[in-house]
């Protein structure tokens, strides 16, 4: 007891000296923000898709939701009966918050555009279905690395043979991992992952595998070291990580060139500041899913 009040008297002299200190931070200016990462279950008919949309804002604030005017996801390569490409419209649910229902086969064949309109804006990206592959194992280990508080989680995959692949993993408690098969092309692989401040016994840890192209894996690991881990790469966006929906205002997106944005600069009747500073923040990509639980001991 002694020690205790001792070291609360030191913890109310310390905070008695401390000074406020009043910084200037520079103004920031807001900027629209997309989460358009949809993981597919193949196992189900349907998907349930949903679109987080937020407006960046100064150092420290929260992202306000955003209001879009329209939302759409187009499959380039399905025709509906009268020859026009097949879309889903998303509605929002909630603020900032746009869902869909449609069957999986839709997301998992041809081209996916997605196109959205804000504050008289136009803005798109187009991606494509990236396969995965099953986690053969998930177990945990008793291994530590620095303060021996922490858990070891074992996790196995066999990679696909005859092609290439990033996979990024879903951790848990916003923590994610990405990994391309350079080293391991169509072997088994596996790895161990330390959760720092350790686990309950009980608690329940779900791991999730998926597969991305090359541009959403350098995304995701360039969001992943500015993240630090601490609040996970979906939560602020940290800083002007490009990702691939861009400022499309005043183009007929027939003509863009989806994998040379800097084309854009080029085209008649568009704005090059929009190309380079216009661009919203955020990534549409649709990915397989295969998850995995495990109760920590």
């Amino acid at each position: 007891m002694k020690k205790i009040g001792l070291l609360g008297l030191v913890f109310l002299i310390f905070i008695g000296c401390e000074d406020v200190v009043d910084v200037d931070l520079p103004e920031v200016d807001s900027r629209l923000f997309i989460d358009a990462f949809i993981r597919i279950d193949e196992s189900d008919p349907t998907t349930r898709v949903r679109v987080n949309a937020g407006l960046t804002s100064s150092f420290f604030d929260d992202i306000p939701p955003a209001d879009l005017q329209n939302i759409i996801i187009v499959n380039l390569d399905q025709l509906n009966g009268a020859g026009i490409p097949s879309f889903v419209t998303l509605t929002q649910t909630s603020p900032g918050v746009y869902e869909a229902r449609e069957n999986t086969s839709f997301f998992t064949s041809g081209r996916l555009l997605l196109s959205i309109s804000h504050e008289d804006q136009d803005y798109a990206a187009l991606t494509n279905y990236v396969p995965a592959v099953p986690i053969e194992q998930l177990s945990q280990g008793d291994q530590t690395l620095f303060s021996g508080d922490e858990t070891e989680i074992v996790i196995s995959f066999v990679d696909a043979p005859d092609r290439q692949d990033f996979y990024l993993f879903d951790l848990d408690f916003d923590e994610y991992l990405v990994t391309e098969d350079l080293f391991y092309p169509g072997q088994r692989f596996e790895f161990s992952y330390f959760y720092d401040d350790g686990l309950d016994a009980g608690q329940e840890l779900q791991v999730s595998l998926m597969g991305v192209d090359i541009g959403f894996y350098n995304y995701m690991n360039q969001l992943i070291v500015q993240s630090g881990g601490d609040q996970g790469p979906f939560q602020t966006p940290t800083a002007t990580v490009r990702g691939n929906i861009i400022n499309v205002t005043g183009v007929d997106i027939d003509t863009i060139d989806f994998e040379n944005i800097d084309s854009l600069e080029e085209v008649e009747g568009i704005d090059p500041e929009n190309v380079r500073e216009g661009f919203p923040l955020g990534y549409f990509a649709v990915s397989q899913t295969f998850s995995s639980s495990i109760i920590i001991e």
